[in-house]
């Protein structure tokens, strides 16, 4: 397994369990060490990608669009390694906590906007940024990719997490994968993708660029 991990990002022990961390105050009970705090891969499919090995591109520092940002699980871990980290929620509620997690963490920009409808962002959001993370349980979600591609740098990177069900809850998972990849194509190039079954059932994690 290749350790690339993204500089802010390390292993360390909580409770004699060897985890991922980041620097920060802590946002939905994690547990912390000083102050590091517990990453949860259970909770977070970035966390799942991370851990599972997979090469992100992500080195830390990086300018980021994190689309489906929901409460701040996942974009409060991003915001304590990334650069300005843009953080594009729809529903009012999660929105709450996830302003609450922007208190501390200067860097976190949360933005209560539709991820399906970036015109309503693009005056805010900066061009270029380094990655676009990607965890949006809608329908459509490689077409809200592809919406969002206009911000991505040329040589940036998509971490896209695919629910299967919230595309078809019918369907096999493998054939809603197989859709998703091929409209991707028309805006990326997948480089690696990975199932996240240990930790997030029917999900397929990919990273592509533009």
């Amino acid at each position: 397994m290749s350790e690339d991990l993204p500089a802010g990002v390390e292993r360390r022990e909580f409770d004699g369990t060897e985890r991922l961390a980041t620097r920060g105050e802590p946002v939905y009970g994690e547990p912390t060490d000083g102050e590091w705090r517990a990453w949860n891969p259970h909770r977070s499919k970035l966390g799942a990608m991370l851990e599972l090995g997979m090469d992100t591109g992500l080195s830390g520092g990086e300018t980021i669009l994190y689309l489906g940002a929901a409460s701040g699980t996942t974009v409060s871990h991003v915001a304590d390694f990334a650069g300005p980290t843009y953080a594009i929620e729809f529903a009012a509620r999660p929105a709450r906590d996830l302003l609450s997690a922007a208190e501390s963490r200067p860097r976190l920009f949360p933005l209560l906007k539709d991820a399906r409808k970036p015109e309503t962002y693009a005056h805010v959001v900066e061009s270029d940024v380094d990655a676009i993370v990607q965890d949006v349980a809608t329908r459509g979600q490689a077409r809200v990719a592809l919406e969002n591609r206009r911000f991505l740098a040329d040589d940036g990177r998509l971490l896209l997490a695919v629910k299967a069900r919230s595309e078809d809850v019918t369907r096999e998972p493998n054939a809603v994968f197989e859709d998703v990849r091929e409209e991707l194509a028309e805006g990326y190039e997948i480089l690696a993708e990975r199932r996240l079954e240990s930790y997030h059932t029917d999900h397929l994690g990919i990273v592509a660029r533009p």
